[in-house]
């Protein structure tokens, strides 16, 4: 399955056209694609008020949503991000750090435009779609 990443819905639901939108638009319907609670939070922030809001969560309801939380997430995320501190990449937001882990745990790709999971990509064999 691949988890799509805030970056990419956002860019959608405002029209933004890029390789990985178009990637979206083209898989919709004929592939499996999910998003994480976390990544449902963020979309929804990103939407001005909530009759936007309703209307963009009825539409991602279309993709699977995992719930991710709890210990074992955390932990995972915390040890990754040292990981990767470690071999002189800082990653900037600890929401990508939970949702690249959420990712290599559960064998799930990752549509982003986001280099914040680059390192993840390269130091951890993070699965990326490269449209």
């Amino acid at each position: 399955m691949v988890i799509v990443d805030t970056t990419v819905p956002v860019d959608y639901l405002q029209g933004a056209r890029n390789a990985e939108t178009d990637w979206l638009d083209a898989a919709l319907g004929r592939q499996r694609l999910g998003l994480t609670d976390i990544i449902l939070c963020e979309v929804l922030q990103s939407v001005r008020d909530d009759v936007a809001a309703k209307a963009v969560e009825r539409a991602l309801a279309k993709l699977v949503i995992f719930e991710t939380g709890g210990l074992a997430l955390a932990r995972d995320a915390a040890r990754n991000y040292r990981t990767l501190r470690s071999r002189g990449h800082t990653v900037r937001k600890t929401i990508d750090c939970l949702i690249a882990t959420f990712c290599l745990r559960q064998n799930h790709s990752l549509l982003h435009r986001d280099r914040d999971f680059d390192p993840f990509e390269e130091f951890l064999e993070l699965s990326v779609v490269h449209p």
